[in-house]
């Protein structure tokens, strides 16, 4: 029998991350999305809550929450507060996903530990993407040459959260760039090692209060020991793993935004009166609210579902981590534009929050994996193959 109850510790995290949002995000949303700045005031108080940390093991000194689904519950409540915001708390996740499914035992000892101490904040970036290697992860050009009892890097990560300003960046390199997939390698690049700079810093359509920016390599040379995996380890299939498991995630967190939009959009809808009565009324206003609402709770069940899969250690065999992803980013985007209809030319002002939640809702279609490649991923699980 399914149950969709929340437990009692699901509830108390759903609570606290909801007020936090509430009484510490939604009152500075506007002002960050307008600087374009890192929230590093409201960040270290999420810390102090334990919110930055709670999902990391406790043998690491995290706070040992296992659950994913409460993961993705405590994602979705700050969200709504600020898309922007909840990634800079929850953005260093995507870097010790990385270290946790590729390091071995000495490296998760040694660097997981930095993200979990709630009164000296570090925070992690993951430097992937390249300006000619998006979703071709395959066709990366930075390199990661042996010299001198450790690995020299040069090249250049673009589009990365944290990038420049983190503590620890996990860094994907080709060690043989002939070699494809079997070249890739991840090392930890710690703040400050001589050859590692910041380039430029992005000016983005939404989610603003994160910070994006260039991540520039030259000559930076890290020890064999920060290689991820030890020698001779391949980073391929962790990378894939690691996109795969954080994607619901991300899923939650658009979830959030359209919750946001549903829930203005419909307290509008009852007090704007047209016509002698609220438009919620008018059949072409509430019938529109009703599908917003319909897909708000689809994508919710997409994502539980692929935290109950995860809780346990089902495989998503159909590219269920993708499908929750996906559907969460599309709808974001189509519950925002309706939330702005339904405001009318009040929607499209900035006295409102709506048009900030659809700016922050596109990269939900883009990063992690865009749209069209989390189709191409669950097509290919569905024929059978491995991603």
């Amino acid at each position: 029998m399914v149950d969709f109850a929340l437990t009692d510790e699901q509830l108390q995290f759903q609570r606290l991350a909801h007020d936090f949002a509430e009484k510490e995000i939604r009152p500075v949303a506007a002002l960050y999305d307008e600087k374009d700045e890192f929230p590093w005031d409201v960040v270290k108080k999420a810390a102090k809550m334990g919110l930055t940390s709670f999902y990391f093991p406790e043998k690491y000194g995290g706070g040992g929450v296992e659950d994913r689904i409460t993961e993705f519950i405590v994602s979705e409540e700050l969200a709504w507060g600020c898309a922007g915001i909840q990634t800079c708390i929850l953005g260093t996740g995507l870097a010790a996903a990385g270290i946790l499914a590729i390091g071995t035992e000495e490296q998760k000892d040694k660097w997981i530990p930095m993200f979990c101490d709630e009164n000296n904040l570090k925070i992690g970036a993951m430097c992937l993407t390249e300006p000619n290697a998006g979703s071709d992860v395959q066709s990366l050009s930075t390199t990661a040459v042996p010299k001198d009892g450790g690995y020299l890097i040069n090249g250049v990560k673009c589009f990365i959260t944290n990038g420049g300003i983190a503590d620890v960046h996990v860094v994907f390199a080709t060690t043989d760039p002939a070699a494809g997939w079997g070249g890739l390698a991840a090392f930890i690049v710690p703040k400050g090692t001589a050859g590692m700079s910041m380039g430029k810093k992005e000016h983005k359509l939404g989610v603003r209060a994160s910070h994006t920016a260039e991540v520039i390599f030259q000559d930076c040379w890290v020890p064999a020991e920060n290689r991820l995996g030890g020698e001779g380890a391949i980073a391929a299939l962790g990378a894939l793993q690691m996109l795969e498991y954080t994607r619901p995630g991300v899923g939650a967190a658009a979830l959030g935004i359209a919750r946001a939009a549903l829930e203005y959009a419909i307290d509008y809808a009852k007090t704007r009166v047209q016509f002698r009565k609220p438009i919620i009324a008018h059949q072409g206003i509430g019938f529109k609210l009703a599908d917003m609402a319909i897909k708000v709770e689809a994508a919710r069940l997409l994502i539980w579902k692929a935290g109950w899969m995860s809780n346990v250690k089902a495989p998503f065999n159909k590219g269920e981590g993708s499908m929750a992803k996906l559907y969460a980013g599309d709808i974001a985007v189509e519950v925002c534009i309706d939330a702005i209809q339904i405001l009318g030319g009040y929607g499209y002002m900035k006295e409102y929050p709506v048009e900030k939640w659809l700016r922050d809702s596109k990269i939900y279609q883009i990063w992690e994996g865009t749209a069209e490649i989390q189709r191409l991923v669950i097509s290919r699980k569905l024929g059978g193959k491995s991603f």
